[in-house]
């Protein structure tokens, strides 16, 4: 009787804990679950679903004085393997003018341009500069905000604090995953279908993948 009640007891706290970690985790996962979820359906669906990209263009000058600061500048860009970051004064004419922020990004820099890719999430945009003539533009193209949070799904420039936020999802997604699982193993023996299930849930990927994948 004594080993039964202890039996009880083991089992009763070990449940409540499973379930505390269960309800915590879930709690953490559920907006993304959401996100990822539904991202996943758009994603799997990309070719169904239209987007029409819209395109922004901006066209300048720089003056001469910034236009020879950078001429000067070059060798040692060059020196780098062609690739350095816009100088302080040229980011601050880009701001200033256009309000594009271009500060984090290394440029390709040739003899005779400046070349800044811009990637992010749901579109992508470049600035080139001219050395000859000092001439700038500026492209920017957005595909939407379902390309947006498609973008976020896959973590595609997204950034070190979006990667940061998948990797603790994950981790979140994993505690949630095997604290059910325990779960189920406790209620088991009450469900007889629990395995059953669980087993489903592996078989028929499998045979998906093993049959219709090639």
């Amino acid at each position: 009787m004594t080993a039964a009640r202890s039996d009880n007891r083991r089992r009763a706290y070990w449940l409540k804990t499973l379930h505390e970690w269960h309800w915590v985790s879930s709690a953490i996962c559920l907006i993304g679950m959401i996100l990822f979820s539904v991202t996943g359906f758009t994603l799997n669906h990309a070719g169904q679903i239209e987007a029409k990209p819209a395109i922004t263009k901006l066209n300048g000058t720089i003056d001469q004085p910034l236009r020879a600061r950078l001429e000067q500048q070059l060798p040692a860009a060059k020196a780098q393997k062609g690739k350095a970051p816009l100088p302080a004064e040229l980011q601050g004419w880009v701001q200033k003018n256009w309000d594009v922020s271009t500060a984090g990004h290394d440029a390709e820099w040739s003899d005779d341009e400046i070349y800044l890719s811009l990637p992010r999430p749901g579109g992508d945009a470049w600035l080139r500069l001219s050395l000859a003539d000092g001439e700038i533009e500026y492209e920017r193209t957005d595909r939407g905000w379902l390309s947006y949070l498609n973008d976020l799904h896959k973590g595609r420039n997204t950034g070190a604090a979006w990667s940061w936020f998948i990797d603790i999802f994950a981790g979140a997604a994993l505690v949630f995953s095997i604290t059910g699982l325990f779960i189920l193993k406790m209620h088991a023996g009450n469900r007889p279908f629990t395995w059953p299930m669980v087993g489903m849930g592996l078989v028929v990927p499998v045979l998906l993948a093993l049959l219709f994948i090639h």
